[in-house]
Parts: structure tokens; C-alpha cells; sequence
């Protein structure tokens, strides 16, 4: 970047997935709005999955989602490769395979063209390697920048993935680290190490084709992606979608590196507020936890990994597919209790 160049993450005061509504005012509006039925919509809003599922004909279905968001990295083509990454995240969190996307670009009248070339060069760059084509898009004039994808996918009824479905016995598999929203925040402050950014913005880019394709022939009985609503917040979706509780090892989970020391020296995003704040009374921490910990715990993360319900041989074979130390296996699913997850 240039040294007179603005950095994008100054134009902002919420970065990334961290930049989302609080889950409770959001939660608030949609679950009294009026459903709209349609005897062809078997995935809407009501159960927060990650997509709508809409059947085209008896066999084939369309997965539809939008997602955009302000820069977490100053970078404008790292900034367009995250912002896609995650958008077509959502298709794989459904099990599908993104097939057409549409830009959605908010950009300022005071940054120079090329930036907005460079955020759209990162964003075709993600939707190459996902095997989409961008076909169009709209932009509008914004004081702030933020960048995103609507993107479609079709496939076959049957093999849709849900959020709703968890079994009591499944093993929970988390298929990235968690921690980029406090990595972020502490860059912001210039205080995180070349290391911690680097595994950050790779974590951030690495597109979830990697985890579907890894549990495409196995039993997945549920699956999400872990993004701006938290690790916590996320499972409290899969397990209230799956009239069940879910249990996390906070010991198991995969950490970015000096995300855990980061989080101790106070550099912890707005919306990890918004998310304890609505997850309040719903999830049980083990008493021993550090701080530190349940602050990652609630972390937003941008871009983050899928996380999957699955039997425990099904498991192992996506961790040993994927590869350790990213992917792990960090919980199990038991009867539906007092608490939607218990943390230990």
C-alpha cells in the first residue's frame, strides 16, 4: 500500500463480521415479522440457517445468500478475497456448490478508483478459485466501504445441509480457528505480530470448500459457518434448530496464534458485547474458564470455519482429511437440557 494511500480500516468503526446488527435487537424485528409461505421455500429465516433453499424442479434446488461487510485489513484486494470467501461460505455451509455471484459494493467518493479496482479484483479472485462466475452486481456512493457477494448455488434436494438436524451422540467438528475478530482488533492498534496477521488473513481467505468437500460423502447431520454471531453464538443456533444441547471443550478449539494473550491485553471487538449480551442465560461457562477464553469464545469471526454434526467416525475422518492443528473436534451433542451449549 502506498504510504499516502487511506487505510480502509480507518474508515470504520466496526470491521468485518464484527460490523453485524447485535443478534438480539436483529432477533427482536425478524422473528415477528409475517412469514411469506411458498410451497417451493423449504429453507427460510425462521431457523437463522445459512441460506434459503428454494426447489426449481422435484430434484434440484437453488441456495441463495447475500453477505457484505467494511474492511477488517487496509489491503483492498485481501479485503475483496475475505468479504467473498465468506459470502460463498454460506453456500458451502449448506453443502452446495456456488455457481453465480453478484457484487454488492459500497464505496467512498474520496478513495482513488484503483482501490475499487483491487476490492473487485480480490472478489473475482475467490469466485475463480470457488468455480462461480460474477455476472454483474450493483454499487452505490457510501462515506464507508464495504464489499460483499450475493451468490447462488444449485443442488440436488437430498443432499442440502441444515443447521437444524444434530443428533445426541454426534461429535462436533470445527474446521477453523478461532480468533480473528480480537487479531484484527489488536492490529487496528498496531499491537498483533506479523504471525498472528498472516494466520489470521489466511484463516480469512481459505474458502470452506476445503470443509465441505471434506464431510460432501460422509453423514452430516447438521452444519453452519462460525461468523460474526460467535462460536457460541452460532452453536446456540444449531442446538435451539436441533431441540438439543451442545457441548464445547473450550480445550479442543483451535486458537489463531497470540489470540488468547490478545484477548487478555483487552483487545476484544464491539460485537463480542453484542454477542454475550444475547447469549445471556442460554449458554453455561464452566466457572473455572478463564476470561480470556470466553471472551474468544464469543469472538465475531469473519470468514470463519464450518462447523459440523456428524457420528464420531464420520469425524475423524474430516479431521484427518483436513489436517490438524486448524480442524479439530471440539464437542459432542447430548438430550436438550437447561442450557442451549455448556462450555467446559
Amino acid at each position: 500500500m502506498e504510504k499516502n494511500e487511506v487505510r480502509l480500516t480507518s474508515m470504520v468503526k466496526t470491521s468485518g463480521c464484527a460490523a453485524k446488527l447485535p443478534p438480539a435487537v436483529l432477533h427482536s424485528v425478524i422473528d415477528n415479522l409475517p412469514l411469506m409461505h411458498s410451497d417451493r421455500l423449504i429453507e427460510g429465516f425462521e431457523s437463522a440457517d445459512d441460506a434459503l433453499v428454494y426447489e426449481v424442479t422435484d430434484d434440484i434446488v437453488s441456495v441463495q445468500t447475500v453477505d457484505f461487510f467494511p474492511p477488517m485489513v487496509d489491503d483492498p484486494f485481501s479485503f475483496g478475497q475475505i468479504a467473498a470467501a465468506n459470502a460463498l461460505s454460506d453456500i458451502y455451509a449448506m453443502g452446495g456448490e456456488p455457481n453465480v455471484a453478484m457484487n454488492l459494493l459500497c464505496f467512498p467518493s474520496c478513495l482513488p478508483i484503483s482501490v475499487m479496482d483491487q476490492i473487485l479484483r480480490g472478489g473475482i479472485d475467490k469466485v475463480r478459485e470457488s468455480g462461480a462466475v460474477i455476472a454483474g452486481g450493483h454499487t452505490i456512493a457510501d462515506p464507508t466501504p464495504k464489499y460483499g457477494l450475493c451468490v447462488t448455488g444449485f443442488m440436488k434436494k437430498n443432499d442440502v445441509w441444515s443447521n437444524k438436524g444434530a443428533r445426541v451422540g454426534d461429535a462436533l467438528v470445527l474446521t477453523k480457528a478461532i480468533g480473528v475478530g480480537v487479531v484484527n482488533t489488536a492490529l487496528k492498534g498496531g499491537e498483533a505480530s506479523s504471525e498472528a496477521a498472516s494466520a489470521a488473513l489466511a484463516s480469512m481467505t481459505r474458502l470452506n470448500k476445503m470443509g465441505r468437500d471434506a464431510a460432501r460423502d460422509l453423514d452430516v447431520h447438521a452444519a453452519t459457518d462460525i461468523t460474526g454471531f460467535s462460536l457460541m453464538g452460532h452453536s446456540l443456533e444449531m442446538a435451539t434448530a436441533s431441540s438439543v444441547t451442545i457441548e464445547i471443550d473450550s480445550s479442543l478449539v483451535p486458537l489463531i496464534p497470540e489470540a488468547e494473550e490478545l484477548a487478555r491485553f483487552g483487545f476484544l471487538p464491539e460485537g463480542m458485547y453484542n454477542n454475550l449480551d444475547w447469549i445471556s442465560g442460554k449458554v453455561q461457562f464452566a466457572p473455572y474458564l478463564r476470561q480470556s477464553i470466553k471472551d474468544l469464545m464469543t469472538d465475531p469471526q469473519t470468514s470463519g470455519g464450518l462447523l459440523l454434526s456428524l457420528p464420531l467416525t464420520d469425524a475423524e475422518k474430516v479431521v484427518e482429511r483436513i489436517g490438524k492443528p486448524y480442524c479439530a473436534i471440539i464437542g459432542r451433542v447430548k438430550e436438550k437440557g437447561d442450557f442451549g451449549v455448556e462450555l467446559k
